[in-house]
């Protein structure tokens, strides 16, 4: 039986652990994920994804400061793993970590390597506008996201998609296709085919911070619904609004890009339409219905609620 140390934190990477505590031939000896950190307003502590589902496993966690350190190091090389398993654990692993299994360092990536490498494949493979992605897995190097394919399976990004949506698809994708990688090297380590990536071809996924989810209205509406669904639900999309001489923050959850119309108003201005539709004049003449939003301090809500408690007059520039 193989022993394995997991490595990840959110819950794409729980479904894998999850996917991998029932495949037989394998045992989980150690789950790697980060500390316990506060969230929300009330900033409560709470546990990465990955930890509660190893708890309900009744697997060992081990939650370093710092995984590079020499204690957690030795931690990870004590559990003497054949694979060591890696699921967006969110930190770039040294070399003293990756040479510890017996036999392979093994990453589960969301796109087709050697498209977007990096922190965010899924919401940027929305933002440009992929009709398909998917998931790799791969043997693990010392250049980000760089090493031998193993295996990878692709999936259709549906319209509409949101990050959180369609990294809920992938991840059930991912965890099968992890199993099937690790099955590769049954009875021989060292025959699981390795496909070099092709460097001429490779794009990048950078991180994406809170200033990113402004909507700039200047930009056409196909872009900033893509901004929307690839925003959603982190860092998430806003703009604000002016109400009873105050600016108020309205986050938007949903949104459709409409065509580009003759005469448009100026970008940001609300244009007239139908009771309870909420549309917005964009860049290159073009328009964004606003489908569900969230206006500072309430739920959020249907752009028909929207408007029906805060009745804005037609040419209205939200921003600013």
């Amino acid at each position: 039986m193989y022993k394995i140390v997991f490595m990840g934190t959110p819950e794409i990477a729980a479904v894998v652990l999850r996917r991998l505590a029932q495949w037989p031939e394998g045992r989980i000896e150690l789950v790697v994920t980060h500390p316990d950190k506060p969230r929300g307003r009330k900033r409560v502590m709470q546990a990465p994804e990955v930890k509660v589902a190893a708890a309900a496993l009744g697997l060992d966690v081990f939650q370093p400061e710092r995984v590079r350190d020499e204690d957690s190091v030795g931690r990870i090389q004590a559990a003497q793993p054949d694979f060591l398993v890696v699921a967006a654990y969110g930190e770039f692993l040294p070399q003293s970590i990756l040479k510890l299994p017996r036999i392979a360092p093994l990453n589960l990536h969301t796109s087709l390597l050697p498209a977007y490498r990096g922190a965010s494949p899924i919401a940027t493979a929305i933002l440009e506008g992929e009709e398909v992605t998917g998931v790799t897995t791969m043997w693990i190097s010392n250049r980000m996201d760089a090493g031998d394919i193993l295996l990878q399976a692709s999936l259709p990004i549906l319209g509409g998609e949101t990050t959180g949506e369609l990294e809920t698809r992938l991840a059930p994708l991912g965890a099968e296709l992890m199993v099937r990688t690790l099955e590769g090297f049954r009875g021989n380590d060292d025959t699981m085919p390795r496909v070099v990536q092709d460097e001429q071809k490779a794009t990048f996924a950078g991180k994406f911070s809170k200033e990113d989810g402004g909507l700039d209205w200047s930009k056409p509406a196909l872009r900033l619904e893509r901004e929307v669904r690839a925003f959603n639900p982190w860092p998430g999309s806003y703009t604000h609004f002016a109400w009873h001489d105050r600016r108020m923050l309205l986050k938007v959850h949903r949104a459709k890009a409409l065509d580009a119309v003759l005469d448009a108003p100026a970008p940001g201005s609300l244009v007239d339409a139908p009771a309870g539709r909420l549309i917005v004049a964009a860049g290159e003449g073009t328009q964004l219905e606003l489908l569900q939003v969230q206006p500072e301090g309430k739920r959020a809500m249907s752009a028909e609620e929207f408007s029906r408690g805060y009745p804005l007059s037609v040419g209205v520039c939200l921003g600013g």
